[in-house]
């Protein structure tokens, strides 16, 4: 009887033990999932960067609703809502901020944010003072920028093949507060004077200036357009080719989606690269990453786009040579 009583209280003491020990694991193990948050200013949704952030970091081993969580800000091409989104997702403390744009950067730059950031589509990280070099950032951001100053001239001589008695060039973004014409404009300056070119006039005031630019050099012979890489018109972008090819004015653009929509030519990167790159990187700092020890990343590859549709709607013959280089060709 004693004996039996011994191993009932042995019995009994071994299932406590085993509970205690059970609810310690589950314990541990729920604070072992620590859930991380990332905070993203971007353009659109669902749009190409999210979409790619979310594989991105899947194939790393993150989860949405277990180990992460996204806060999501679309701006829309509206400078003043991205200002109202930065504080918003500044206060929320993510681990991580992600600046997709120009005037993405500019506005959480602007509201002095410390949060380790990620940028991608920023052209002149250095000269808006995002970041103290491309090798070493020292601050609190990096990222990839996709565009390199020197592709300014790259654009005016393509455009001077397509198109040689061009003579009046008008470049085309959003003039608000965060654009990045300085970025470009002395390549074109210079190219365009070894080309011949004699005026290159630009809009001012607010966006609604890109149009009047537009149907202003409708009147002027021999006119072009350049597209510098922006946020507004990269989403206006179905818009202004049409007005353009209305207009009869052959234009560069910097990206491929400006031809898909029915522009003339492109040249510049495939953004996918952009936004895969700065998706990494996010996923370094989440691990623990520095970003002033990041460097930041710039394009090796571009790609030129052509679209014959445009170019026969503008009575241009595109030369041969220019054809046997495109990387693709919508006919």
């Amino acid at each position: 009887m004693a004996w039996r009583s011994i191993r009932m209280r042995r019995r009994d003491f071994l299932r406590a033990v085993g509970a205690i020990a059970g609810s310690g694991t589950m314990a541990i193990s729920k604070a072992e999932v620590q859930v991380h948050r990332i905070g993203v200013l971007a353009l659109d949704a669902p749009g190409p960067a999210p979409l790619l952030l979310e594989e991105t970091l899947k194939r790393r081993g993150w989860t949405l609703g277990q180990n992460l969580k996204i806060e999501y800000r679309m701006y829309n091409g509206d400078t003043d809502l991205a200002h109202r989104y930065a504080r918003e997702l500044i206060a929320l403390r993510p681990d991580v901020l992600y600046a997709i744009t120009n005037t993405s950067m500019a506005a959480l730059q602007l509201e002095g944010s410390t949060i380790p950031t990620v940028f991608a589509m920023v052209s002149d990280p250095v000269g808006r003072h995002y970041v103290d070099s491309f090798p070493r950032p020292g601050r609190n951001v990096t990222g990839f920028t996709p565009f390199v100053p020197s592709l300014g001239g790259k654009w005016v001589s393509i455009l001077k093949e397509v198109a040689p008695d061009i003579q009046q060039v008008g470049l085309i973004y959003n003039p608000e507060p965060g654009n990045n014409a300085a970025a470009f404009r002395k390549s074109i300056d210079d190219a365009a004077n070894v080309a011949g070119i004699v005026s290159v006039e630009a809009p001012s005031g607010d966006s609604s200036s890109i149009e009047r630019l537009i149907v202003s050099l409708k009147e002027k012979p021999n006119s072009g357009l350049i597209f510098l890489p922006d946020a507004f018109t990269w989403i206006q972008r179905g818009h202004l080719t049409t007005l353009i090819g209305q207009c009869g004015l052959p234009a560069i653009y910097p990206l491929r989606d400006f031809v898909e929509a029915g522009g003339l030519i492109s040249y510049g990167i495939d953004m996918k690269t952009i936004y895969v790159g700065a998706a990494t990187y996010i996923d370094q700092i989440l691990r623990g990453a520095n970003p002033a020890e990041l460097p930041v990343q710039v394009p090796t590859e571009f790609e030129l786009i052509v679209n014959q549709k445009a170019a026969k709607h503008l009575g241009l013959r595109l030369p041969p040579t220019l054809l046997a280089r495109a990387d693709d060709v919508i006919e």
